[in-house]
């Protein structure tokens, strides 16, 4: 990760360093201060990438210290911070040129997908042939790492829907790579020298999204001084993906679903219409299908996002890559340092857990194990005890009472499978050893199967007939 420049400022010593701390963790340069004033001065003396403020601070308020950083260098993004929010003082922050608003006790990952979203936007604005160089980089560092039957039919499809203009929409649990997906269609598609810009509609609050998504105009309202341009903006000639679009609300889904219609888009308080030249690839962890059936995701811009599906497996239908991936991350982490590598009695052990982060969760348990080994070689003991454990305790099967008969034993049993495999009855049947038509006829004789006149056996059963 390139060494990036943050500026915190916040009178309180504790936020300071708490934010300094966590920062620092994830690569960043951070120089923490106490005032405005101060602040303006580290400023005069050096570049920063990203300034985070505080709003409510003595002698000089954070909505003075944005003005005063916009005069300085009116490129730098802007994070205002406060524990007393109110949707004025968010959008008066953003009407004077703020790049987000956050409340002191957003979750740590926001934050930082915050500031990750501000990196790219002092990126994309910099020289074209720096931004170039910079891509590259971060593409030949983020390697995908599979050779699972699971993966290799992503790789596949990867291959095939790259060099196409289609929307695609990627499906998988948190933590399971969607966005370097993203990335490696970008890489190998024609927009390949253009500009790879991502947001995450679940880090940012439901009031800014429309304007960092297409921009405002200026005197579009109070305190807009000047216009400010959009991520599809920023994104153009290249690939915008947009993550967690689940989270999007609905009137900017409307929004949404014009720019994939007509290609083109409405800045906030704009009237004339902005033609762009973006590919979208949108990813989500939710069931948008449900969530359309619920009334929550607009059918229509579901259908339109969903145009080449892109599945990604979790980490427990690709057990066969663990090894792998603990070579990996061995090889990064170890950079610079001694070789370690991993007991055969470690590597049973990663494999029999059931990984609900997946990937990024094993990525955290190996650079744990890192820190704390001694000897060079990870054992068990530098595993965390739940990994030790092999299941999480919603897997395991408990008798409820004594003389249970073996049909009740069998149905709870089913239970448990289908909540790991998160009712995917095909999977679910892989597991327990039997055909799709074997579970479908046991579900029925258990009641935890509606009807239907589809044959059992056929792959499009409706997970959502369920009762478990």
């Amino acid at each position: 990760m390139s060494q990036n420049k943050i500026l915190v400022v916040d009178d309180e010593q504790s936020m300071c360093q708490f934010l300094a701390i966590m920062l620092r963790r994830e690569g960043y340069l951070v120089t923490p201060v106490t005032s405005g004033p101060e602040a303006l001065d580290k400023l005069r003396e050096e570049e920063f990438d990203v300034v985070i403020t505080d709003i409510k601070m003595p002698e000089m308020d954070g909505l003075e210290v944005l003005s005063a950083v916009k005069k300085i260098d009116p490129n730098i993004p802007v994070v205002i911070m406060t524990a007393f929010a109110s949707q004025r003082s968010a959008i008066e922050a953003v009407n004077r040129g703020a790049f987000q608003y956050l409340e002191k006790n957003a979750k740590n990952d926001d934050i930082k997908m915050v500031v990750k979203n501000a990196l790219e936007m002092r990126k994309v604005r910099t020289e074209n042939v720096y931004l170039k160089r910079q891509l590259r980089k971060s593409h030949e560092e983020r390697e995908i790492i599979g050779r699972s039957d699971e993966m290799v039919k992503v790789f596949k499809m990867v291959d095939k829907v790259a060099e196409t203009e289609s929307t695609i929409l990627i499906t998988g649990e948190s933590g399971t790579g969607k966005e370097l997906i993203a990335r490696e269609v970008h890489y190998r598609s024609r927009r390949s020298q253009g500009p790879f810009v991502s947001i995450n509609c679940g880090a940012i609050p439901r009031d800014l999204l429309e304007s960092n998504l297409f921009g405002h105009m200026k005197g579009s309202f109070t305190g807009a001084v000047k216009d400010q341009a959009g991520m599809f903006t920023v994104a153009e000639g290249g690939t915008f993906f947009l993550d967690e679009v689940g989270e999007m609300p609905a009137a900017t889904q409307v929004k949404l679903l014009r720019a994939l219609q007509e290609r083109e888009i409405i800045p906030v308080g704009g009237t004339s219409p902005i033609k762009i030249d973006v590919r979208l690839v949108a990813a989500t962890n939710a069931d948008l299908e449900k969530r359309v059936a619920e009334g929550a995701f607009r059918a229509d811009l579901f259908y339109r996002l969903n145009v080449i599906p892109v599945r990604l497996p979790s980490l427990r239908e690709r057990i066969d890559d663990v090894p792998l991936l603990v070579d990996h991350f061995l090889k990064k982490m170890c950079v610079g340092r001694e070789a370690k590598t991993v007991s055969k009695e470690a590597i049973e052990s990663l494999m029999k857990y059931d990984w609900p982060g997946n990937v990024r969760e094993l990525e955290n348990v190996m650079e744990r194990a890192v820190i704390l080994d001694e000897s060079g070689v990870l054992g068990p003991e530098d595993l965390p005890e739940k990994v030790l454990r092999g299941t999480s305790s919603s897997g395991s099967l408990v008798i409820d009472r004594p003389g249970m008969t073996l049909e009740e034993l069998e149905k709870q049993y089913i239970i448990r499978v289908l909540e790991h495999t998160h009712k995917q009855k095909k999977r679910a049947a892989q597991i327990l050893g039997i055909n799709a038509s074997t579970l479908y006829r046991k579900l029925l004789a258990y009641g935890m199967q509606k009807e239907a006149g589809a044959d059992p056996g056929h792959e499009q059963d409706h997970e959502d007939d369920v009762a478990a």
